[in-house]
């Protein structure tokens, strides 16, 4: 029996021993890092060797590498399923908050203040509610807690058609899967819009990438892997499946139909590829340009001058989401890094396979790695422009590593150099990935507190935090005004931190006289102000203990993780 049928059984049955001796408790400056047992390391290095012996031995059915990819997915984004009793990340509970608002308003959500954007791209949402209505399910909580893990193994279809179009070496097909798996730290997988418009975007891209030309490669020879024949011309069945898809992406995220958009106008730019790029172009360009003239029109008007003035300022759009580590917690500076790093890593392991290899110039692949850039230098979408370019450029980037890691002269020092490069890929991943878990892990007794806030508090009353970093904090956000502090203006933030109770009521000054306000102090506040800096450390306990003290100020609940006061900001 091949080694490689032992060791994936193995590796699992030590991936799951070892998540029995984790205490979340300790939790700090880097998550999981710091409290996953040796024991879970030893599984993820034994799972990576596992994969590349079964990779080399052509006995190994695609069966069996399939279930190695599953593997890593799980190992990686199903640990913190598994060992959270809670939906994990912040965002994943608003994004259930936005769901059931709209269920329960049948539709789009009125006076919907900060998260109106949801209103004009509500498709992932309308698929959700129509998928919980005809299972009779009353929540998504019961299946959102595994989207990442989900996600990722969908995604495992559309990479492997995306690279079966530019090669039929099968090494080198699986070897990019494994790659891409090893890369993808950014951690845009969860329960969102942008995690089911990313898996449109790579399987419209195998879609269009199919009919391309000799998968893409121009004329020529040279040594390369054998490359998939020539397709015919695009038949009317796939484009109306890709026009599908294209609406889907449309009405549910609004950053990803540019990201596309960039993505088939760089397809498109050799000419023997327009025939098959350029329907799909058009029906996204005009697919795009009725829903944002139309129902995303709000949108857009409201918040064209940032757009312009991005489109001014391309270098600030590019360091945006770099900057603004100095008052961070010390492993988190480290952590910065290290992601940092590894994309560097990744960006320079891809130019040098388009050196290194030459076949792969005659790919679509170079161009989909650099299509997304573009939209770097044209706005820095809250900072996070930089990483969501690297998202989207990865599916290409991942392939071109593997390209250049594949076995050619001296197989067996490549197949070495393939394990060490993965395991240290694999480990700028867990940095990036769940360092900032001490924030993302809601316990019980915080998900406990927010739920009987949001029962307590009337129509109209105001919910107040610190951050954002609240389970289901906001939650009925339609029926109550929310103040989050780190939003506030500067001075109000001044005030805060030089008079906890001064500060707050100066944010609270707003509301109606005699309009009850509920404020909220959970675990995964103070954590979040330790590990980014967005304010000092002791902001969460120094305003507990100013308004512990103070009149007018009624505890409702409390716990040892979260604690709820309800007070009158303009009370006579």
């Amino acid at each position: 029996m091949p080694a490689p049928y032992l060791v994936l059984p193995v590796a699992l049955l030590l991936w799951l021993l070892s998540l029995r001796s984790v205490d979340l408790a300790a939790m700090n400056d880097l998550g999981l890092l710091q409290v996953l047992p040796p024991l879970y390391w030893i599984a993820v290095v034994l799972l990576t060797l596992g994969f590349w012996l079964a990779l080399r031995d052509p006995r190994v059915r695609t069966g069996w590498l399939t279930a190695y990819l599953l593997g890593l997915i799980g190992m990686i984004h199903a640990t913190p399923s598994l060992l959270y009793p809670t939906l994990r990340y912040s965002w994943a509970w608003k994004h259930i908050a936005v769901l059931d608002a709209m269920i329960r308003n049948d539709g789009a959500v009125p006076r919907p203040g900060g998260f109106d954007i949801y209103n004009q791209w509500p498709g992932f949402f309308v698929l959700n509610g129509l998928f919980l209505r005809v299972t009779g399910t009353e929540s998504a909580l019961g299946y959102a807690a595994w989207a990442p893990a989900a996600t990722n193994a969908l995604l495992i279809a559309p990479l492997l058609l995306l690279y079966r179009t530019f090669t039929t070496d099968r090494r080198l097909v699986w070897g990019a899967l494994w790659v891409y798996y090893c890369c993808a730290w950014v951690g845009q997988d969860y329960f969102a819009p942008q995690a089911f418009a990313f898996l449109l975007f790579v399987t419209v891209l195998a879609l269009v990438a199919g009919q391309l030309p000799n998968g893409g490669t121009g004329p020529g020879g040279g040594a390369r892997p054998s490359l998939t024949p020539a397709r015919a011309a695009p038949s009317l069945g796939r484009l109306l499946v890709v026009l599908l898809l294209e609406a889907a992406i449309v009405v549910s995220h609004q950053l990803t139909p540019l990201m596309l958009l960039c993505s088939l106008t760089a397809l498109a730019l050799p000419r023997r590829n327009r025939r098959a790029v350029l329907p799909a172009l058009a029906g996204l360009l005009v697919l795009t340009g009725v829903w944002y003239s139309t129902v995303a029109r709000p949108f857009l008007a409201a918040n064209l001058s940032d757009f312009a003035a991005g489109l001014t300022s391309p270098e600030g759009n590019v360091v945006s989401g770099l900057a603004g580590l100095g008052a961070a917690a010390p492993g988190q500076v480290v952590v910065a890094w290290v992601d940092r790093g590894m994309s560097a890593a990744v960006i320079l392991l891809a130019a040098a396979a388009v050196w290194r290899q030459p076949w792969v110039r005659r790919t679509g692949l170079p161009l989909l790695a650099v299509a997304p850039l573009p939209l770097l230098a044209a706005n820095s979408y809250g900072g996070e422009m930089i990483f969501r370019v690297y998202l989207f450029a990865l599916p290409a980037s991942a392939f071109l590593v593997a390209a250049l890691l594949r076995p050619g002269r001296l197989p067996a020092l490549r197949s070495v150099t393939s394990v060490v490069v993965t395991l240290g890929l694999l480990g700028g991943l867990f940095f990036g990935y769940y360092s900032k878990e001490n924030m993302n892990y809601f316990s019980p007794g915080e998900v406990t507190a927010a739920r009987r806030m949001i029962a307590l508090a009337p129509p109209g009353a105001v919910i107040v935090s610190v951050t954002g970093d609240v389970p289901g904090g906001v939650a009925e956000y339609d029926l109550h005004p929310r103040i989050q502090l780190t939003q506030e203006s500067r001075e109000t933030q001044q005030l805060l931190l030089a008079d906890p109770l001064a500060g707050l009521i100066r944010a609270t000054s707003f509301a109606e006289a005699g309009t009850p306000a509920y404020l909220i102090l959970n675990r995964g506040q103070a954590a979040e102000c330790y590990l980014t800096g967005v304010l000092p450390a002791d902001t969460v306990a120094r305003l507990g203990t100013a308004v512990d003290g103070a009149p007018r100020f009624t505890v409702v609940y409390r716990n040892d993780d979260a604690v709820v006061y309800r007070f009158v900001p303009n009370a006579a």
